[in-house]
C-alpha cells in the first residue's frame, strides 16, 4: 500500500470478522489479530454486497448439498470424487434421462465410451504432447499402456471412423454421457465446482460447411429449452475469437476454415439479437467458441454451457465424408456441452434455486404427514395412489408431533407437503402445502395428481 492517496477516498467501509494468526505462520511466535473488511463508495453499495453475501452463504452448494444429502466428499473415497448420494443421484438420474429424450427428438444418437483407452489414442490426438500435465499416471496391462481418459473427443472420432461416410450420413450428431478424469491440485478442488472425476453431457456433431449454421443455430435452440427448463432466466455470450495478427502460429487448421466458423459464430448470435462479447485471441488453438455464462441470483457468473469448433481433431484422425461430386472432404466438427459437466453444473443448480428445484427435478416431489398413528392407514392409501401416478413420494409417520415432521419436510425443501387427518379421512381428500407455504387447502386425490403433473408437464413454465 498504500492503494489510495487519503482516507477520504475509501467511502463506506464494514469489518466483517476477525481471526487468529501466528506471526510468519508458525506457532511458537505471538498469535495476531486478523482484521477482514470490504469497502465501497457509498453505504447503499455496502449493503446491496452484505446482502449478496449472506444469500450466497445461504446457498453454498457445499452447506445444501449437506443439508439436503445430495453428495459427500468422503476423504478415503479421495479428494474431489464426489459421490451421488440417493437423493442427488435422482436428480440426476432425472436429468440424464431428460437430456438423452430431449436430443433424440432433435436427431442425436448416443454412445458410451470406456473410462480408461490405449495410449495409442491420446498420441494421435495429441493430448500426450500438450496435456498430459492434467492427465493422471498411465495404467500398465501386460504390455500395453492405457490412461484414465481426460476427454471424450478422442473416442468419438474413432467410432464416426468406423463405416465410410457420405454427405447424406450428415449431419451425424452424436451424444455422450462421458465420465472423464483430469488431475487438479488438491488446493484448487472446490466442493463438486472444481473435481477430478466428472460426467460431461457432451456431443459431436459432424456436419458439412453448408450445414454448419443450421446446426449451431439447432444448438442455440436446445440451449433456449433447456435453460427455460431448469429456471435459468439470465445467461450471456462470449465469442472467443482468434487473434492473427499477434499470434499467427497458434491456430490449427486452415485459415479459411476458421473465417467460416467465426463468421458463422457471430452471425447466429446476431441474428438471435442475444447481446454478445467477443474476446480476439480467446479461442484455443483448435478453434473458435461460444461461453455461455449462466448469472446467479447474487450476480455471480459461471460458465455452463459451450459450442466449440474443432479443426485440430479432424485432421488428426483423418476424418473424411464423401461429397456429391465423389471427392473426400473433412468434415466441420462442432463439440457441445448443454450443461457442461453435471458435477460443476449441479453446483450452479443448488445455488440459483437455494435448493428449492422446480418440481420436475426435486428428488422428493411430495412428504405425507398423518398427524396421529390412527391416521397411518389412509397416509398408506393416499402414498400408493401417488406412487402409482408416478409422483416421488414418502410417508413420515414417525412418533414426533406434526409440527416438528413439517419442519423437517421444509428443511429437507419438499415442494408438497400432504396433511391428513379424520377430515381428509372423511373427505376422501389430502389438505395441500406447497413449500412456499402457500396453503392449498382440501383437494381430491386425483385433483391433486392432476395439479402435479400439470406443473411436471410445463416443467413450471407458464
Amino acid at each position: 500500500g498504500p492503494h489510495v492517496e487519503s482516507t477520504k477516498e475509501i467511502g463506506a467501509v464494514k469489518l466483517l470478522k476477525t481471526a487468529g494468526a501466528y506471526w510468519r505462520g508458525d506457532e511458537n511466535n505471538k498469535m495476531l489479530t486478523r482484521i477482514y473488511g470490504t469497502a465501497f463508495p457509498t453505504k447503499e453499495e455496502v449493503k446491496e454486497y452484505l446482502k449478496k453475501l449472506e444469500m450466497a452463504e445461504k446457498r453454498n452448494h457445499r452447506v445444501l448439498g449437506k443439508q439436503l444429502k445430495l453428495f459427500a466428499l468422503i476423504p478415503e473415497i479421495g479428494q474431489g470424487l464426489p459421490v451421488w448420494l440417493p437423493r442427488g443421484y435422482k436428480m440426476r438420474r432425472i436429468l440424464e434421462n431428460y437430456m438423452i429424450e430431449l436430443e433424440e427428438k432433435y436427431g442425436y444418437v448416443h454412445i458410451l465410451t470406456p473410462h480408461i483407452n490405449k495410449d495409442e489414442l491420446f498420441k494421435i490426438s495429441g493430448h500426450l504432447d500438450f496435456y498430459k500435465d492434467s492427465m493422471y499416471a498411465p495404467i500398465k496391462v501386460e504390455d500395453e499402456t492405457y490412461y484414465l481418459k481426460p476427454m471424450n473427443c478422442p473416442a468419438a472420432m474413432m467410432v464416426y471412423k468406423l463405416e465410410p461416410k457420405s454427405y447424406r450420413d450428415l449431419p451425424l450428431k452424436m451424444g455422450e454421457l462421458g465420465t472423464v478424469y483430469r488431475y487438479e491440485k488438491s488446493g484448487e478442488l472446490q466442493g463438486l465446482q472444481r473435481v477430478r472425476g466428472f460426467t460431461q453431457n457432451d456431443a459431436h456433431i459432424f456436419c458439412t460447411q453448408q450445414q454448419l449454421e443450421d446446426e449451431i443455430g439447432e444448438i442455440m435452440d436446445l440451449l433456449d429449452i433447456f435453460y427455460k427448463d431448469v429456471g435459468f432466466d439470465k445467461y450471456k455470450f462470449v465469442l472467443a475469437l482468434s487473434d492473427t495478427e499477434n499470434n499467427p502460429d497458434k491456430y490449427a487448421g486452415e485459415p479459411e476454415k476458421w473465417k467460416t466458423a467465426e463468421d458463422t459464430l457471430r452471425k447466429v448470435l446476431k441474428d438471435r439479437k442475444v447481446e454478445f462479447e467477443e474476446i480476439p485471441g480467446d479461442a484455443a488453438f483448435y478453434g473458435p467458441k461460444i461461453d455461455v455464462l449462466a448469472v446467479n441470483v447474487f450476480g455471480k457468473e459461471d460458465a455452463i454451457s459451450t459450442i466449440q469448433l474443432d479443426f485440430n481433431l479432424p485432421a488428426k484422425f483423418d476424418i473424411k465424408y464423401i461429397d456429391s461430386n465423389g471427392e473426400e472432404q473433412e468434415p466441420f466438427v462442432i463439440h457441445r456441452a448443454l450443461s457442461g459437466s453435471f458435477e460443476r453444473f449441479f453446483a450452479f443448480l443448488i445455488e440459483h434455486h437455494g435448493g428449492d428445484f422446480p418440481l420436475w427435478l426435486a428428488p422428493e416431489q411430495v412428504r405425507i404427514i398423518p398427524i396421529s398413528e390412527n391416521h397411518n392407514e389412509y397416509a398408506d392409501e393416499v402414498y400408493s395412489i401417488l406412487k402409482d401416478a408416478k409422483i416421488r413420494v414418502n410417508i413420515d409417520d414417525r412418533s414426533k408431533s406434526m409440527q416438528s415432521r413439517i419442519r423437517d419436510a421444509e428443511k429437507m425443501k419438499i415442494p408438497y407437503i400432504v396433511v391428513v387427518g379424520d377430515k381428509e379421512i372423511e373427505t376422501e381428500t389430502v389438505s395441500v402445502r406447497s413449500r412456499l407455504n402457500k396453503e392449498l387447502g382440501l383437494m381430491k386425490n386425483q385433483e391433486f395428481i392432476d395439479y402435479l403433473k400439470e406443473e411436471i408437464r410445463t416443467k413450471g413454465n407458464k
